[in-house]
């Protein structure tokens, strides 16, 4: 049974080691996402679960590593108890009833790699948990690295070899005679062939090779011709992991390559409520809006890095692109210090001939998110909370430069946040896109409602010209189910896109929505942003 067991959850941990590598081919689910020939809608939207995916696999893994280690130390007390004197090289043992189980599992190959893999499993679960990635991200991003250690293991985990087959069937079928042993009785059936032969074929999933009684019939025995020879099975894990393995070293050599020449920073903006905005350029770059970057500064840590949603995308007349980061960790706090130099300064824009004072930026990406849909829908729901607004922004920034040219023919846009300041920093690009909009007399193709969910008297956006935010800015939270309600009104029988990025209250109650039916055959399609 042990056997069985640990063979079974060895082939669950294949796969499971197979899977898990794919979600994290950026370059492969961007290049998925991108291409509406390839994949179907349906099909890009199962890509945002790539997270999710990824962590079910690394659960199983843990899961079943557990189970595979207990069969292991059943198996280590049975290969010393069932000591086979016959065949001594399906042994594992030195002798019969070896008390020393811990040479089996730590002298042997498949026992050393075995224990320091789940010393390095156990490192990489422990510091996966939401506590320790919000306390100390550091600890995650270092330990989760520890994967290659582990596949490299697992390689040569697979090599020992202590699990063997008959190679020699036809010459040595089980339960033969051996004339080469010594006769009993005068050539009559050895008594201890009246019992039965253990099973020295090593394959216990093989009816057919499974070891018989004596081949007696009709006073008729089957000789053997040689002695039995055994052979240690090929290791398996080499099919299931070399493959998405390969392709994930491919993938991170091209993302190398790529991200290899740092950026040239154009301007940074500090604005209200911690908040850091970087422009920059960088030669041949194109994204998508909705799309995220990962950005790596040397100076600040030499091995981390940190995904950041693009709020604006390079365009056909204009290169820049930017990013808005708020600094609520050790990494963004260092960062925003060699921006700014220290600067006191509420706001400081520098300019391009004093980029030799920045510290060198590295770009990887773009990398697909979710948002890259919302403009595939003819009606979306765009739902941000605090700094989540960021994938929008670049999708605003996108539609005032044309919208004509996209499937999208109306946009719902909620904004929700604690503080007033926190609307100036898309202030002025909701402002000039809602202008741009009535000047082509198309004021309904974007439906704006900003909510202040904490207030101490400021209720207004200070400003003249955010005058036309003023008049759409709401004390409160916003009632999800009346709002939900009046979108299917307005749009019977069509499918809205529905979007969030925000805290995880926001997502569930409009995920839950979402799947609700309403009476106006309004289908609702949830959309999250996760990055992977």
């Amino acid at each position: 049974l042990g056997l069985c067991i640990s063979r079974a959850s060895a082939s669950v941990l294949n796969l499971n080691c197979c899977l898990v590598l794919l979600p994290m081919c950026r370059v492969l689910l961007a290049f998925l996402r991108g291409s509406q020939k390839v994949a179907s809608r349906k099909t890009r939207r199962l890509l945002d679960k790539s997270k999710t995916f990824h962590v079910t696999c690394g659960v199983t893994i843990c899961i079943f590593s557990v189970l595979h280690v207990a069969a292991h130390l059943v198996n280590a007390l049975n290969f010393s108890e069932n000591y086979n004197e016959e065949f001594l090289s399906l042994n594992a043992a030195n002798y019969r009833g070896e008390v020393r189980q811990l040479y089996l599992m730590s002298v042997l190959v498949p026992g050393l790699t075995g224990v320091i893999m789940v010393l390095v499993l156990f490192l990489m679960c422990t510091a996966s948990t939401y506590a320790i990635r919000v306390s100390n991200y550091d600890i995650f991003w270092y330990t989760h690295n520890l994967f290659f250690v582990f596949y490299m293991l697992l390689m040569l985990h697979v090599s020992g070899g202590v699990l063997k087959y008959q190679t020699n069937l036809e010459e040595h079928p089980p339960g033969c005679f051996n004339p080469n042993k010594t006769l009993r009785q005068n050539m009559t059936v050895p008594k201890s062939f009246e019992e039965p032969f253990p099973d020295y074929t090593a394959d216990p999933f093989r009816e057919d090779l499974a070891v018989a009684e004596p081949f007696v019939q009709n006073n008729f025995m089957r000789i053997c011709s040689e002695e039995p020879k055994f052979q240690s099975h090929f290791p398996e894990t080499w099919f299931w992991i070399s493959g998405p393995l390969c392709l994930y070293c491919v993938e991170r050599l091209y993302r190398y390559i790529r991200s290899n020449k740092p950026v040239t920073i154009t301007s940074v903006i500090s604005h209200p409520s911690n908040v850091l905005e970087v422009r920059m350029m960088k030669d041949d770059f194109k994204a998508r809006p909705g799309q995220y970057v990962i950005l790596h500064c040397p100076r600040v840590s030499a091995l981390e890095s940190h995904p950041f949603t693009l709020t604006m995308c390079p365009t056909d007349t204009k290169a820049t692109f930017g990013v808005h980061l708020k600094v609520v960790g050790d990494w963004t706090e260092r960062f925003r210090d060699l921006l700014l130099l220290h600067s006191n300064q509420d706001t400081e824009i520098l300019p391009i001939f004093q980029q030799r004072r920045y510290p060198k930026l590295y770009v990887d990406g773009p990398f697909g998110s979710p948002f890259e849909e919302s403009l595939n829908y003819e009606v979306s729901l765009c739902v941000a909370g605090g700094i989540g607004v960021t994938p929008f922004a670049s999708v605003l920034n996108m539609l005032l430069n044309g919208w004509q040219c996209y499937k999208l023919r109306r946009l719902y846009f909620i904004w929700v946040c604690r503080d007033i300041e926190s609307f100036r920093w898309f202030a002025d690009l909701l402002c000039m896109l809602h202008n741009k909009l009535w000047q082509e007399n198309r004021p309904d193709y974007i439906n704006i409602q900003l909510y202040l969910s904490q207030t101490d008297g400021i209720q207004k956006i200070i400003g003249e010209k955010y005058q036309a935010l003023n008049s759409r800015l709401l004390i409160g939270r916003p009632r999800w189910k009346l709002l939900l309600d009046e979108i299917a009104k307005c749009n019977r029988r069509k499918t809205i896109g529905v979007f969030c990025c925000g805290p995880n209250k926001i997502s569930k109650i409009l995920h839950k929505l979402s799947n609700s039916n309403n009476s106006y055959g309004t289908r609702f399609e949830y959309n999250k942003e996760s990055f992977s």
